[in-house]
């Protein structure tokens, strides 16, 4: 089949000056203007005029929890909630609609944003929700509170007879959950999860997965759905030594999700000063850096993918550590290659930085982080004070030669390319924001490169035609010497129209197509 694209604005580093692109049979066969468009007219079985719009690469989300983004699309969604009140009100109206014996699956509370500043109790749900068994996750999914009908299986350390669960009795809670809600449910909720990513210009995405999120049968399902849907799916377990599960899951790597600490916003990422708001307490280490060594040697020697989560200073010091010792051992060229990541990588000293650089280690980011919690007066501020100044440091990392891949964390911030493009651009450290081009090349080519695929993420002749089609109310950017917006430039010769203008907010998504397959397509753009 083959698709042809004119008078547009098409995005692509080997033609910055191209309106026109064509696909056969999901590839780029050629692009240009539009007068050399017409030699591809005949025999086309689609040509679309794009009136003015935008084409880019789709993107990719390097780092997305499907299964508890469906959730919150399908369920009880609490990130709104401007107060413990509100919170209460609208999980008490969510549960009038179900049945007595239902489980209530919620998440995206945040206290710090509430001016009772504490979460809601297993009393205060019980009320609510008419003694139903009610699970609700912090926004950052590294604590949660629970109703009394589930407090018998929140077994292990974390837990609070208040209902506020973390670290080991969390994770008890989930696999308790994930069994009650069942493979049907789950299968519905991940459904939910790819079409709004398809929806917002996303094609391809990087599950992280592990085993105190949900169970290994929801790998084959996340899987499925992807392939009936269209989209593109790297899955990541995040438990190490289990290498029988990388072929039988078909697995891109034992990463993402093996956490090396926890969170800030749940006060259990690891430091090494105290919180700022929670005297002699510095969060939890859940690896030392022998235990990471050791399976960042035994994946490099399997030619598998290894990988972190890590938040606070003293577990990127602990990982930084953990890649020494095993460069010590098998050598950094045998590290290089294996081209390992870590996920988030939000407070990495200097040395840390240089030390991942020297790795070839990729950090999947999430700009959202920073665009939500940083700056002197917000939640990064209140847990570690002035701390927050190097946190998510983009501009550090990239100019140490750190491959940068976006992602959301979806469910702890929204889906959203351009949200995040915006993000990096904007940090509020001025001196970590990267160029908008950086920033939307992380979001694409990035992603791609942090799951081991070198030839994806641009559009250029041979290459996937997996891109997006975009409508913005704002003009295309033109660079001139004066412009104001300038800065979002991504060519250096005057008169080229870029990327859209996003202080004017974000696109629209008109279509996003995978491999030449449309997963997604908004009713009568085209028409």
């Amino acid at each position: 089949m083959r698709t042809l694209l004119t008078n547009g604005s098409v995005y692509s580093p080997a033609d910055p000056h191209a309106t026109a692109i064509a696909f056969d049979d999901g590839v780029v066969t050629w692009l240009g203007d539009d007068t050399g468009a017409t030699a591809y007219t005949d025999g086309a079985d689609e040509v679309i005029d794009l009136g003015g719009k935008l084409v880019t690469p789709a993107f990719v989300d390097a780092h997305v929890h499907a299964a508890q983004t469906g959730a919150l699309l399908t369920g009880l969604d609490l990130a709104g909630a401007a107060s413990l009140t509100e919170a209460l009100d609208q999980l008490a109206a969510f549960a009038a609609r179900l049945p007595p014996d239902a489980v209530i699956d919620g998440a995206g509370w945040d206290e710090t944003k509430w001016p009772e500043g504490r979460p809601p109790t297993a009393e205060e749900l019980d009320r609510a929700a008419g003694g139903r068994r009610v699970y609700l996750s912090r926004i950052d999914g590294h604590s949660g509170v629970i109703s009394s009908a589930l407090m018998s299986v929140a077994e292990g350390d974390g837990f609070d007879a208040t209902g506020r669960v973390e670290r080991d009795a969390h994770h008890a809670v989930r696999d308790a959950l994930s069994e009650l809600i069942g493979p049907d449910q789950r299968r519905q909720d991940v459904r939910a999860a790819l079409q709004a990513m398809a929806a917002k210009g996303i094609g391809a995405f990087h599950e992280m997965a592990a085993p105190h999120l949900g169970p290994l049968w929801e790998l084959p399902i996340v899987r499925e759905v992807a392939d009936e849907l269209g989209l593109a799916a790297a899955l990541y377990w995040g438990q190490p030594g289990v290498f029988e599960h990388v072929d039988t899951y078909g697995l891109a790597g034992l990463a993402g999700d093996l956490n090396a600490d926890g969170a800030l916003g749940s006060r259990t990422a690891a430091l090494r000063e105290a919180y700022a708001d929670r005297a002699g307490h510095r969060g939890h280490v859940y690896l030392t850096p022998e235990e990471i060594a050791e399976h960042v040697i035994a994946c490099t020697e399997r030619n598998v993918q290894a990988g972190f989560h890590c938040i606070g200073d003293q577990a990127v010091d602990n990982i930084a550590r953990g890649f020494e010792l095993a460069a010590e051992k098998i050598g950094g060229q045998a590290l290089v290659a294996a081209r390992h990541r870590l996920e988030h990588v939000e407070m990495p000293s200097e040395e840390a930085i240089a030390t991942l650089a020297r790795c070839g280690v990729v950090a999947s980011v999430q700009p959202m982080f920073d665009a939500l919690w940083g700056g002197p007066d917000d939640m990064y501020a209140e847990r570690v004070g002035d701390r927050w100044q190097g946190m998510n440091p983009f501009g550090s990392l990239a100019r140490a030669g750190v491959v940068l891949a976006f992602g959301s964390d979806s469910p702890v911030t929204g889906l959203g390319g351009w949200e995040a493009v915006r993000a990096a651009a904007f940090h509020h450290e001025p001196t970590e924001r990267i160029t908008v081009r950086a920033a939307f090349q992380a979001h694409t080519r990035g992603g791609w490169r942090a799951a081991g695929i070198d030839d994806a993420g641009v559009l250029a002749p041979g290459t996937a035609a997996t891109y997006a089609i975009w409508q913005s109310d704002a003009e295309l950017v033109v660079q001139t010497p004066d412009s104001r917006v300038a800065a979002w430039s991504t060519d250096p010769r005057a008169g080229v129209p870029v990327l859209p203008d996003l202080s004017e907010g974000t696109p629209t998504c008109l279509r996003t197509a995978v491999g030449g397959r449309v997963v997604h397509e908004a009713q009568g753009w085209s028409q």
